[in-house]
């Protein structure tokens, strides 16, 4: 079984310095939101404008929107600084697509196509705004809270508490048999075709290791060898508000599966030509470049999977 670091996760790579010594300096990010060089990324209910004209996909970055008083307005949050130039994100309500002509796209549909920093600053802001537009209320007294630390904290103004955005572990995992067969299950809301590693929450009080044996016997009753559970990396995933632990694992046997018919309806072996096979004739298909999921399964086959095995 291969232990190689999975490399160039989409949505993994991290270019930005996210500056946290400035985030409670008020003045000094108000500085940056009123520098000529500052750009903002504004995120429209889900998505956000892109630009085909130039030889990658680009998000379009606006300049700021400067208010009377010039202050940092509350649903923008400052991201962080690369090469000089202060990025913020913008929660905002979903226009109308063609009003300015532009075309906006959701994360999961462009997310593979961005730039390293383009990809930073849609993934930090989509994260932000689902938690901010989630968690308005304080949750000791229920007061409304007010937005501080330039997006990155909630305090509660009755009781002094603070609120820091949300982060959900999920681990996701290709287990593989003695035969080195891979498990791939289906979810019981997919198509009958759809194929996918097994993936679950981190449950407290419990490591991300232990829940990867936990969550394989409970969907698909096969029981890992925690010795040889091994973590090859993680990727942010605010759909709305994971990351996922990317894990490889050996299961004792090769014994069928067998599913909890609640959120894992199928689930089988598949050797390397029958993934093949089965892919190339359309009988299953698998999960997008964009999902970590896919890189484990390429890690496991040996090789880039073309495109048109991918789910639409």
């Amino acid at each position: 079984m291969g232990t190689a670091r999975l490399r160039q996760l989409p949505l993994a790579t991290s270019v930005l310095d996210r500056a946290d010594y400035l985030r409670g300096d008020d003045g000094a990010v108000g500085r940056y939101w009123r520098d000529d060089n500052a750009r903002v990324l504004a995120l429209c209910g889900e998505t956000a404008e892109i630009d085909r004209t130039v030889a990658e996909v680009r998000l379009v970055l606006a300049r700021p929107a400067l208010s009377d008083s010039g202050e940092l307005p509350s649903n923008v949050f400052f991201l962080g600084l690369h090469e000089g130039v202060p990025y913020f994100g913008l929660a905002q309500e979903q226009p109308t697509e063609g009003d300015d002509g532009g075309e906006f796209r959701t994360l999961r549909e462009v997310g593979s196509e961005l730039t390293a920093l383009d990809a930073e600053l849609f993934v930090t802001t989509q994260s932000l705004t689902n938690w901010h537009r989630t968690h308005p209320r304080c949750s000791r007294c229920g007061e409304p809270t007010e937005v501080v630390r330039s997006g990155w904290v909630r305090r509660c103004p009755g009781d002094s508490s603070e609120h820091y955005p949300r982060t959900d572990p999920a681990v996701i995992m290709l287990i593989t048999d003695p035969l080195d067969r891979a498990l791939l299950g289906r979810r019981d809301v997919w198509p009958s075709h759809w194929f996918s590693t097994l993936a679950g929450f981190v449950e407290p009080g419990e490591s991300a290791e232990s829940a990867v044996v936990r969550e394989v016997a409970e969907e698909a009753g096969v029981v890992v060898d925690p010795a040889t559970v091994v973590c090859l990396g993680s990727q942010p995933w605010p759909f709305p508000s994971s990351i996922m632990l990317g894990f490889r694992g050996g299961a004792a046997t090769g014994d069928d599966p067998v599913t909890d018919d609640e959120e894992i309806v199928e689930a089988r072996w598949f050797t390397r030509d029958e993934l093949a096979e089965q892919c190339r004739s359309g009988a299953i298909a698998v999960p997008p470049h964009l999902s970590i999921s896919r890189h484990l399964i390429e890690d496991w086959f040996g090789s880039t999977l073309p495109g048109s095995w991918s789910r639409r």
